[in-house]
């Protein structure tokens, strides 16, 4: 059964639970744990999830095992590797186990924050010292992703900034207006040139807020993630509507040649669609992580 726990093979603990529902204070031999310790070490969310159900939450987070930790001990070690290396970067792992740890935390005794194990160790100090590693890590994952991203943004700005005052078809040399001021494609390219750069700088602003961050433990759970959910969103809309100011701007100096508009009109998808082919992953995953992802879904008074 423990093995099954370890392998997360949700199916077979819950027919063995269900057959027996004593086996639910079975300990396992060596660490003295039961499953749901065996299951939040493992990281195995729908088991947890299942046992949290099915007992008195208050005696399933009593127990301690051999070197006195609690259930919020057992949360603050690091995840196995074969845990970690589901998820593919490490920001969003620091993450995953942040979210474990606050998860248990919402089902325990308040005063098991402050408890010590054998080895004089809070849960908190726990977590501290099994994650400094991956927290390192994350931070150049972090640091590495936002700096990318930022040199891409800036681009961007500087493209749209010059486009703003060298308009499709020139200017009036006697009034100085734009001599296509009044046609319908030029206030397209005039208003997608003005979103393509305030967007721009949101996601430059914002990824510059990620690179300046601090890097503490707690940022890794909400803040940090949000910011990079936040530029990564602004630099795909500025993407998308730079495309269309270049889209409307040879429209607009090549009126009447609708073959080769269309041509250039279809060329200019193949940017946002490698954006978003390369990097719209990135932004689904980032989000699913921070905003759906959860181990208890009904919590207990």
């Amino acid at each position: 059964m423990f093995n099954a726990i370890k392998n997360g093979i949700d199916e077979f603990v819950r027919e063995l639970i269900k057959t027996n529902p004593d086996i639910i204070w079975m300990l396992e031999e060596g660490t003295l744990r039961d499953i749901l310790m065996c299951a939040i070490a493992y990281r195995q969310e729908k088991i947890a999830n299942f046992i949290h159900e099915q007992v008195k939450w208050r005696d399933a987070t009593i127990k301690l095992d051999k070197d006195r930790n609690n259930l919020l001990h057992i949360a603050g070690k690091q995840a196995p590797d074969i845990q970690l290396s589901r998820i593919s970067d490490a920001g969003l792992q620091m993450q995953r186990e942040l979210q474990w740890f606050k998860e248990v935390e919402s089902i325990v005794p308040e005063y098991y924050k402050e408890c010590k194990n054998d080895f004089k160790k809070t849960p908190g100090e726990v977590f501290s010292e099994e994650h400094k590693d991956l927290q390192r890590k994350a931070e150049d994952w972090m640091k590495q992703t936002a700096g990318s991203f930022t040199i891409v943004g800036a681009l961007i700005i500087t493209m749209m900034f010059a486009a703003a005052f060298t308009v499709p078809g020139g200017s009036n040399k006697d009034t100085g207006f734009p001599i296509f001021s009044h046609d319908t494609l030029f206030i397209m390219f005039v208003i997608s040139d003005a979103v393509s750069l305030c967007t721009a700088s949101t996601s430059v602003l914002v990824f510059l807020g990620v690179l300046t961050s601090r890097y503490s433990e707690k940022d890794f759970l909400i803040s940090l993630p949000r910011r990079m959910i936040i530029g990564l969103y602004t630099l795909f809309i500025s993407i998308a509507v730079m495309m269309i100011a270049f889209a409307a701007g040879v429209a607009i100096m090549l009126e009447g040649q609708l073959w080769i508009i269309l041509v250039m009109s279809i060329l200019t998808c193949i940017p946002v669609f490698c954006f978003a082919f390369l990097q719209f992953p990135l932004l689904v995953k980032i989000f699913n992580s921070t905003y759906r992802w959860k181990v208890f879904e009904k919590k207990r008074d």
